[in-house]
């Protein structure tokens, strides 16, 4: 019953976050979509920090499920990094909660509005760093620093796919992907999709 409860409160929460952002939202607010008592929240969470960093790790575990999917497929590793980049990224322009926290940061500034993105970016750039240092151990790709190549490989795309639309017509998926490899991929991978070791 308790458990059932919690994730009442959860949902609650996570609906009023989407729709009115970190600042905005009270616990009165919360305790009226959820239906119980203000204090049955406390019984649960602390204070509003504690149950909005309980719904942001939920969005962080599936923003990894999704990574985790795109990891899985059998396709080479710079196809694959470019998905993972590419799905990740489309689920957090999509998502509710994301999208009202951009908002939020762009029209009030708020510290936690800016320490959610933040963190949403950190574990989306940790995933990638894994893979990259994954791919050079497996002689894939060359040696180097794979939290620097993730940062740099993050920002390329951000820029293609974000920055570029602010001054120019959008780029279609295929010409984004592929001056992703032409320009970054190429570089680091040990052997090309166009080239084999014998060569």
């Amino acid at each position: 019953m308790s458990l059932d409860r919690r994730k009442q409160i959860i949902d609650a929460a996570a609906k009023s976050f989407a729709l009115f952002g970190y600042k905005a939202t009270t616990m009165d607010q919360i305790a009226k979509i959820a239906q119980v008592g203000k204090g049955t929240i406390y019984t649960f969470f602390a204070n509003k920090e504690e149950l909005f960093n309980e719904i942001l790790q939920q969005v962080i575990l599936e923003m990894k499920h999704i990574a985790d999917r795109e990891s899985a497929e059998q396709r080479p590793f710079h196809e694959k990094v470019f998905r993972i980049l590419d799905q990740a990224l489309e689920f957090r322009s999509r998502h509710e909660l994301a999208m009202k926290l951009s908002q939020e940061l762009r029209d009030v500034g708020t510290p936690m509005a800016k320490e959610a993105l933040n963190r949403l970016e950190s574990e989306l750039l940790t995933y990638i760093e894994a893979q990259l240092q994954s791919a050079m151990d497996r002689g894939e790709l060359a040696q180097g620093d794979p939290r620097i190549m993730s940062f740099i490989m993050y920002q390329l795309y951000r820029s293609l796919t974000t920055e570029w639309n602010k001054i120019y017509d959008p780029l279609d998926k295929d010409t984004i992907k592929e001056t992703f490899y032409k320009y970054f991929m190429k570089g680091i991978l040990r052997v090309t999709p166009y080239e084999s070791k014998d060569e």
